[in-house]
């Protein structure tokens, strides 16, 4: 009895090893793409967008935790409606698109907040990293490639645009399109991130690594390389609090964040 006793809980502490590993490894990438993405943003002024298009995740997430699938898929699905709708807003109206973007974010907070079940609802705003899959690990990462090189082939180009849409267009670049694959991108990337941070924390995800590599970097290069690394740092950091203090992985990984961005201050200029 004291044996199979023994094989027993080996046996549980390798799965809970096993998952630890595959949530680490879904949080590296998808922490690392957050802040190559969030430089781009904070560049182009538009960190707080990723923070509102979190929200507008909530309804989708709610139906997929209703029906029992990846709430990244659910997530992706309700933060393209949402940016279809914005467009649309903007061809009827001459309101700026930061209101829209509001009238968007608030909608879709209370409708998720209608349709997710209760018991569920913090693990939508928060997140929760142990519920990664194996499954969902290798597609987190896969996934995470692709819009990583994706997003560098573009990423040029969307620094000549924030310079000068003239000039880019000058320079043969397709503005409009641009424009539009890097809106996907965000709805993308904030689609793998409330996996790890909740719709209420993946903003933070994907601005505050930027920023405090703006604290540290003396050129584009080094501001796209740190940015990154702190973004996979945080999750680490972030995930290993999770696995041994059993602190809430997504409020953790924002923490860690802050705090290396309140190192990042100490640099003198």
């Amino acid at each position: 009895m004291a044996s199979f006793t023994a094989v027993k809980l080996k046996f549980i502490n390798t799965s809970m090893n096993s998952q630890f590993i595959q949530s680490l490894i879904a949080g590296i990438f998808i922490g690392g793409l957050a802040g190559y993405l969030g430089s781009l943003m904070v560049t182009k002024k538009m960190a707080l967008a990723g923070d509102a298009l979190g929200h507008v995740a909530l309804p989708g997430m709610g139906l997929a935790l209703l029906l029992g699938i990846d709430i990244s898929i659910g997530a992706f699905l309700s933060l393209f409606v949402g940016v279809i709708f914005i467009w649309l807003f903007g061809l009827r109206t001459a309101l700026p698109m930061e209101t829209l973007v509001g009238i968007v974010f608030v909608a879709s907070l209370a409708i998720g907040f209608l349709i997710i079940p209760q018991f569920e609802l913090v693990e939508a705003l928060v997140g929760d990293i142990s519920n990664v899959t194996q499954s969902m690990a290798v597609v987190s990462v896969f996934l995470s490639l692709v819009i990583f090189f994706i997003l560098r082939k573009l990423y040029p180009g969307m620094i000549l645009i924030n310079i000068s849409e003239d000039l880019a267009e000058v320079r043969g670049i397709k503005v409009k399109l641009y424009n539009l694959a890097y809106l996907l991108l965000i709805t993308a990337v904030v689609s793998l991130g409330v996996k790890i941070t909740g719709s209420l924390l993946v903003g933070s995800l994907l601005i505050i690594p930027a920023a405090t590599s703006r604290n540290l970097s003396n050129n584009l290069r080094q501001y796209s390389l740190i940015s990154i690394f702190m973004g996979l740092l945080s999750c680490i950091a972030g995930a290993f609090l999770f696995r041994y203090f059993n602190v809430p992985a997504g409020p953790a990984i924002i923490i860690v964040s802050t705090i290396f961005f309140l190192a990042s201050l100490l640099k003198k200029k």
